[in-house]
């Protein structure tokens, strides 16, 4: 009986240091859906588009999307290829929203100049300099020859 509680503790000893050795972070990266940055769940299937992590609606099964390890202090608590960070220091978005057209930070900074590095507007956008706010210089083209000025210039309207 001593030898098999010699055994025992040997094998508690071992598996409470297995247990407590370091492990590799997983990497979670993925391309969602119109080759967006995502966030890849425990399932190695599914890929949750950047924006939709850490916003209160649990997209993977088990819900690792919504941790608090994850969400706790955002945005320095996401993992770095999830965060878009604007030109004002303070402000940032997730890494989805860099290059979709919308001027999330405020400033543009994430449609426009070397920070965002965008590529010119693609075949369902007009480039054109925009009079609304939401747009930095591309104006989707579902809002051309709508009898709405969207470009400084009218081109949405005459040219588009």
């Amino acid at each position: 009986s001593a030898v098999a509680l010699l055994i025992l503790a040997a094998a508690l000893a071992l598996g409470l240091a297995l247990a407590l050795q370091p492990r590799a972070p997983v990497n979670r990266f993925c391309t969602a859906p119109n080759n967006r940055t995502g966030f890849l769940c425990d399932d190695r299937v599914t890929c949750v588009p950047a924006s939709w992590v850490c916003d209160r609606v649990s997209n993977c099964r088990n819900g690792e999307d919504e941790q608090e390890q994850l969400c706790g202090d955002l945005p320095h608590s996401l993992p770095g290829y999830l965060v878009f960070h604007c030109s004002n220091p303070r402000s940032w978005v997730y890494a989805d929203q860099r290059c979709n057209g919308m001027n999330d930070c405020g400033d543009c900074s994430d449609e426009m100049g070397s920070l965002a590095a965008c590529p010119p507007c693609g075949w369902e956008w007009w480039s054109c300099s925009p009079v609304h706010y939401e747009f930095c210089s591309c104006i989707p083209r579902r809002l051309c020859r709508d009898g709405i000025q969207h470009c400084l210039g009218w081109s949405d309207e005459f040219v588009c």
